[in-house]
């Protein structure tokens, strides 16, 4: 039986250049077993059509809250009551700001009141529009209301800014939908976990600093994941432009030494550590108080570098230290490098990534990784991170219910 069978999805399209994804979330959602039925707001129409939409999910698309023949039976009133599920994709700041006050001036907003089913919202907006306080008041007026809010995710939007805003792909948005319906057993249950994400950055003078590419996607994901198994997640975050997952404790650091502080600080009461943090190997020596300026005939500079502290080797060396995982990302030789680097670290598990094949890994929304441990292997095909978190701390979970 395909996962979302005889599942009722009311899918309210508003209008943001997201909408043009809308068609193919549709048809995932209805090769999963769902009936879908859109409705549209009028400027969700000027991005993708009603035809589109009709061919895609089977149905006519319902936009017109004054539709003489739909109102004749409270079309909008069965609509409301019809749904298992109401997700709103793309939610724009305007609908956002509409819902939090509890405006029903066309049929989208007015479904949403009238509506007994749960509604998801997919935030899609520029990323200025998104951190504006306005939206983020409402954002958090809404999570406190129960309102489930997938996403929004990080990168390049269509007006050429680059940040928070972007409404989850479908293939998240579907996978989204079936963990709603089909929430996963909670095998970690009252376990405590903690997760490392992100990059660090190390100072060089008031203005620069030494990093690396990562985006924090999967550490994040990560801590969804490991919240939706039942555990008490805290999360150790660098610097990142991703939304702190609800219902979890996050610390936010920005150098290696402020998360190695950290993580020691509280790993004693930790059942599970998980390493995804890319902690940059070395820092500058000493720290620039000024600026360090260009000067004529000086064409190079040289920055003493002195390495960081090893934080996940330093957990996994703990006397009665937590279920200790790290992570390694690789451009060569993978297996032959996270093995040695797991051996050597003395870690119970390390979950490996190539970062050199194009599309996957850092900033991407989608990942695989080769999990070794002890005596054995698994691979995760190439999934989005969501799935990927997923997949991975279920085999964490079988691993550690083993070793206690």
């Amino acid at each position: 039986m395909t996962a979302l069978a005889n599942k009722r999805i009311l899918l309210g399209i508003t209008g943001g250049i997201a909408a043009y994804k809308c068609a193919e979330l549709t048809r995932r959602l209805t090769e999963q077993g769902a009936e879908v039925r859109v409705v549209m707001t009028s400027s969700a129409q000027h991005f993708i059509t009603p035809l589109t939409m009709q061919a895609v999910s089977g149905y006519p698309v319902a936009s017109s809250l004054l539709n003489p023949a739909a109102e004749a039976g409270m079309g909008h009133i069965e609509l409301a009551k019809w749904a298992d599920l109401v997700l709103i994709a793309p939610a724009t700041a305007n609908f956002i700001g509409k819902f939090t006050a509890g405006i029903g001036d066309d049929l989208l907003t007015t479904l949403c009141l009238a509506t007994p089913a749960p509604i998801a919202l997919a935030p899609a907006m520029n990323q200025v529009m998104y951190q504006a306080p306005a939206t983020q008041a409402n954002l958090a007026t809404l999570a406190q209301r129960d309102m489930l809010l997938w996403g929004p995710a990080a990168g390049a939007q269509a007006c050429g800014d680059v940040g928070l805003g972007r409404m989850l792909d479908p293939l998240e948005l579907l996978a989204s939908v079936i963990d709603f319906f089909n929430p996963p057993v909670q095998t970690l249950a009252d376990v405590n976990i903690m997760i490392t994400a992100g990059p660090t950055r190390e100072d060089i003078d008031p203005v620069r600093y030494i990093s690396n590419h990562s985006s924090g996607k999967m550490g994040y994901a990560l801590a969804v994941a490991a919240q939706q198994l039942g555990a008490n997640v805290t999360l150790v975050s660098g610097p990142v432009n991703l939304t702190e997952p609800s219902h979890c404790r996050t610390v936010k650091v920005t150098s290696a030494l402020e998360m190695q502080a950290a993580v020691m600080a509280d790993i004693s009461q930790q059942n599970i550590f998980i390493a995804c943090a890319a902690v940059a190997d070395f820092r500058p020596v000493s720290i620039a108080e000024q600026k360090i300026k260009k000067t004529s005939g000086n064409d190079g500079m040289t920055i003493n570098l002195v390495k960081n502290p090893d934080i996940v080797a330093s957990v996994a060396a703990l006397a009665d230290g937590p279920f200790t995982v790290g992570f390694a990302a690789e451009t060569q030789d993978v297996a032959q490098y996270a093995r040695d680097k797991m051996q050597r670290k003395n870690l119970a598990m390390i979950a490996a990534n190539d970062v050199a094949k194009s599309g996957q890994g850092f900033n991407a929304d989608v990942n695989s990784l080769s999990v070794f441990w002890p005596g054995g292997q698994q691979d995760i095909a190439l999934a989005s991170k969501s799935e990927i978190a997923m997949q991975l701390l279920q085999l964490i979970s079988s691993h550690y219910q083993q070793a206690r």
